[in-house]
């Protein structure tokens, strides 16, 4: 048994985690070029290696002619005195196979082979590692900064470096060399070089992964996320829902005095995220999607995707947040055109009959009335 070889074979499988026959074959080919750069070709050759044994085998079939001058190729064809001494029932016009010993091919064969298993052993460890990271594409990984390449950010992520492009780099964070950060896996491509991984920080799924990961009831199935707009370093609005009338989502996703929700915004560097409760009707989804601010009344329409939202004339400032951020979050999340007015602002619209939508207690529950809209438009 080549016992080294063996030895040789179950390390490259376990450390690099190419397969054993992939291996095997490796050596054939090594074995078949060292043949073709040592004989000039190697058509007629054969290369077998015990797969239990690491044992390896070449031999030459050649065609048996008669006498010395009947021989036109020495790498095709034996003569029958020549063929008598490896096999005794050699006969005239039948194939007979020689052995070849590998010790026999001189060095640039041998340097050949050697290379040509070395390059498929290359060949293999890309190969394996682009396979692992295309499986964990669309999914969140922790890695360590390397370095800055321009404004890009290598990123090592253990058996491969990903890059973080400016783009998908949050303005507001810096990293130096050896932070470990969480990246969401946007791109894996397969080149010449190896794989190439493009991640990022700045995707909305960077947000649903690290939930899907720190909330159990959201990795099982009882909370789903619906919905997430984000902003990347300054606030993310999340809708959750769940088919449970015993699970409460919202509080499923902060966990115990806020442990959950209080993780996942220190990973992403003090990150805000609001987190509300997903509902069928547009008019309450829209109410909530604008939290913290307290609505009075909300008109959806469902078929132009618009709605228009009063509030209190003190809550306008808040319902629009900072900027508009917080008007512009909930209308991603919502996929609707929101207006919002001011109490004062939509008493002046014509038409506008404001005390048949008063509501006193501001008790969340809105219905989308057709009749009420559309006066509204008028």
């Amino acid at each position: 048994m080549n016992k080294e070889l063996m030895e040789a074979l179950d390390i490259l499988e376990k450390e690099k985690e190419i397969s054993k026959e992939t291996l095997f074959e490796a050596i054939e080919n090594s074995l078949l070029t060292a043949c073709k750069n040592h004989f000039g070709k190697a058509d007629n050759i054969i290369v077998s290696v015990n797969r239990e044994t690491c044992d390896f085998k070449v031999v030459a079939e050649k065609e048996v002619v008669a006498t010395g001058a009947d021989v036109e190729d020495d790498c095709l064809q034996i003569s029958l005195e020549e063929a008598l001494k490896y096999s005794k029932k050699a006969k005239v016009g039948e194939p007979v196979q020689i052995e070849i010993k590998s010790k026999e091919f001189g060095r640039i064969a041998t340097q050949n082979a050697k290379n040509v298993i070395l390059q498929k052993i290359r060949e293999e460890e890309r190969s394996v590692i682009y396979n692992q990271y295309y499986e964990k594409e669309k999914d969140v990984v922790t890695g360590i900064v390397q370095r800055y390449i321009g404004k890009n950010i290598s990123i090592d992520l253990g058996k491969a470096d990903a890059l973080l492009n400016e783009n998908e780099q949050v303005k507001t964070e810096h990293f130096k060399p050896t932070d470990r950060i969480k990246v969401y896996i946007v791109e894996v491509k397969n080149t010449t070089k190896g794989a190439r991984i493009l991640v990022s920080r700045t995707h909305p799924e960077l947000v649903k992964r690290l939930f899907e990961a720190e909330v159990a009831e959201i990795a099982d199935g009882t909370v789903e996320i619906k919905a997430i707009a984000r902003e990347a370093g300054s606030r993310t609005k999340m809708a959750v829902w769940s088919d449970n009338p015993n699970v409460d989502p919202v509080g499923a996703c902060v966990g115990m005095n806020g442990s959950r929700v209080n993780s996942i915004v220190d990973e992403l560097r003090g990150e805000k995220i609001d987190i509300i409760n997903w509902d069928e009707n547009p008019g309450n989804l829209i109410q909530n999607a604008l939290s913290p601010a307290k609505i009075v009344a909300v008109f959806a329409d469902p078929d132009e995707k618009t709605a228009k939202v009063v509030v209190p004339d003190y809550q306008l400032s808040l319902a629009i947040g900072k900027e508009g951020q917080n008007a512009r979050l909930a209308a991603r999340l919502t996929g609707y055109k929101i207006d919002i007015k001011s109490e004062t602002q939509a008493k002046d619209a014509p038409g506008f009959r404001y005390e048949d939508y008063l509501d006193d207690e501001y008790d969340e529950e809105y219905e989308y009335d057709e009749e009420a809209y559309e006066e509204v438009e008028e």
